[in-house]
């Protein structure tokens, strides 16, 4: 039967729920927007993908005419009755539909490639642009998942599930509204079992997107247990924990395990249920369908092309339960990956200009009446109404029992955190009055735990100073008293120091920390320990690079061994977060009493039994 088109008849706190509300649309274009740069390209692809899958509705037709023609009918004017000239034109369509897809997909891949790095340095650039109180409540682990599983399930949906979604639609419409102009008879039958999927969909969904988010954090956990296992190695052996370590990340990956296998169960039903509603619909298709070709009301070629559209239709549907659980998960990984980029970063700017200094000072330092207690934990204070004063060039040592807050003040020197009350001046002016930058390229620490990054000595040392050249970096290692050790190795400078500088001594990774903080010319310069667990050769050879790097800069020295500090030009005991006794040496000796003079005598005793 002949006619014409114009004759006929979708790393423990819970994501909120997907609804489409002003929430939900602000997240999802905080995401989108990375696309911006690229919408022209993606406006093509949108433009390739239309005309793909229009391309590929026509098949159908093309089918179900060449079925007709094959028995001498013409099932539409504007194709020809020929076999073999419809089944050139379905060639020339295939041709240019598999052209088309080539470059849909090119497309695509490349934008959100380009979109998802774009993620990844502005997650990673304020990632390290967040204060340290922000580290200090969370684990290396779950912030590595952020940027690695997180950022992994963000672009799955942007390379593959964002397209595929717009494709799936553009076939559900289209392939529908075909439907109902083959047969809208047979087209009623089939629209009857939407509202059951869509009741399904929602109910499923919301159970599928928990679930998902509760996987992940689980995951981030495991994979910090990892970390953590991995970096404390040496702990782990020595104190024989690999079985413990091994529960522990067994545990995890269990919980991990039941979620992804409950998620799966919930998604599987949904599947399972979906696919039945639609093959059963199929199946009734023809042989209702069936039923009109012998009643004469449509003939084999229209059966055939409703047939297949229906497999069209019904693909597209029996995609979405997959792709929903996708878009689910994309909006559990688009949240925490969202909480980064909301944070509240330092005042500080990320780019070359970061390291001028634009207001320079000498090194003259002073708290003035400080109190500091950490965010984590507000109710103890730390740092009690702490007041002293460092003129420029000045060796200002710092001494008391552990966890009384003599690191805390090395942390409060480099603005890592804000005192609760007072004041920090640098050239008696007020941190206030400067430019974080300014601050932190001033000032250098040495601590007693060096961390090397995993690259070359070479490259470690220029960490101080980003444009040294060779020159610069040997003059820096000569004074630092590591030079000689440095060419003992066959690499020289080019020798890869390992993770967190696992190549090289305690000692030696003092003094490449040092060679550092020599070629950075600070200011102030703070010495956490730095000598406190080495041995005595180690130590020697350290503390003469450490005068070297003393001399005429400002010297906050936070110290256990008391006699590296005796030269200093004032000492300072701090217990209970106040400042007990504050003199230098001989002053503090003379009292014949004191914290100070009980354990210097200590030390003394004890070295001289030794």
């Amino acid at each position: 039967m002949a006619r014409g088109f114009n004759s006929g008849n979708k790393q423990e706190e819970e994501l909120p729920k997907p609804k489409l509300n002003k929430e939900l649309l602000k997240r999802a274009a905080q995401i989108l927007s990375y696309l911006k740069p690229f919408r022209t390209k993606f406006l093509l692809g949108m433009l390739f993908l239309i005309l793909s899958s229009l391309a590929m509705l026509t098949f159908p037709a093309l089918l179900g005419a060449m079925i007709d023609a094959s028995e001498g009918k013409q099932t539409y004017t504007w194709l020809p009755a020929d076999v073999f000239e419809i089944g050139s034109i379905a060639f020339v369509i295939l041709t240019f539909t598999s052209i088309v897809s080539f470059f849909r997909i090119r497309l695509f891949v490349e934008i959100a490639e380009k979109s998802l790095a774009s993620i990844r340095q502005d997650s990673y650039q304020k990632l390290i642009s967040l204060p340290m109180e922000y580290f200090a409540n969370r684990r290396v682990g779950e912030l590595n998942s952020r940027l690695s599983a997180d950022l992994a399930q963000i672009q799955d949906t942007m390379t593959t599930t964002l397209a595929e979604i717009l494709r799936q639609c553009i076939s559900l419409a289209f392939g529908v509204a075909l439907l109902v102009f083959v047969s809208p008879k047979l087209a009623l039958m089939n629209l009857c079992i939407l509202p059951v999927l869509v009741v399904t969909a929602i109910v499923f969904g919301k159970f599928i997107r928990n679930l998902s988010r509760q996987a992940q954090d689980k995951l981030a956990e495991s994979n910090t247990i990892v970390q953590e296992t991995l970096q404390g190695i040496s702990n782990v052996k020595a104190f024989v924990n690999e079985y413990y370590e091994s529960n522990r990340y067994s545990n995890k990956l269990d919980a991990v395990v039941g979620l992804a296998v409950k998620g799966a169960t919930y998604r599987g039903a949904f599947a399972s249920f979906i696919i039945f509603c639609i093959f059963g619909a199929v199946i009734a298709v023809i042989w209702y369908g069936s039923t009109l070709v012998f009643l004469g009301e449509m003939s084999v070629g229209d059966l055939t092309t409703y047939i297949l559209y229906s497999m069209f239709v019904a693909g597209s549907m029996g995609s979405f339960p997959e792709l929903y659980a996708n878009i689910q998960k994309a909006l559990g990984a688009s949240e925490r990956v969202l909480e980064i980029l909301q944070e509240e970063q330092e005042s500080i700017t990320i780019d070359e200009s970061s390291k001028e200094i634009r207001k320079h000072f000498h090194g003259d330092l002073t708290f003035n009446h400080v109190s500091f207690s950490y965010p984590s934990r507000p109710d103890i204070k730390i740092l009690k109404d702490i007041t002293f004063h460092a003129k420029a060039g000045q060796k200002i040592a710092i001494v008391g029992p552990s966890g009384i807050g003599k690191s805390t003040i090395a942390s409060l020197v480099l603005q890592f955190y804000k005192p609760d009350s007072g004041e920090i001046l640098y050239d008696g002016m007020s941190s206030a009055d400067y430019l974080l930058s300014d601050i932190r390229n001033q000032v250098a620490i040495v601590p007693q735990d060096v961390l090397l990054f995993g690259g070359t000595i070479r490259e470690n040392i220029a960490y101080g100073r980003l444009d040294a050249d060779a020159d610069h970096i040997i003059t820096a290692s000569k004074r630092a008293n590591a030079h000689d050790f440095i060419m003992n190795f066959p690499e020289g400078y080019d020798t890869l120091v390992g993770e967190r500088g696992v190549k090289l001594s305690g000692g030696q990774r003092q003094r490449i920390a040092i060679a550092r903080a020599l070629l950075k010319d600070p200011a102030i310069l703070i010495l956490d320990e730095a000598t406190s667990s080495l041995d005595s050769e180690s130590e020697r050879q350290v503390q003469l690079a450490l005068e070297e790097l003393m001399k005429g800069r400002t010297s906050i020295i936070i110290a256990h061994r008391l006699s590296t500090i005796v030269d200093s030009d004032q000492i300072m005991v701090i217990e209970n977060g106040v400042v007990s006794e504050s003199g230098n040496h001989i002053e503090l000796m003379s009292k014949g009493s004191g914290l100070y003079h009980h354990l210097y005598s200590l030390q003394s005793k004890h070295k001289i039994q030794v």
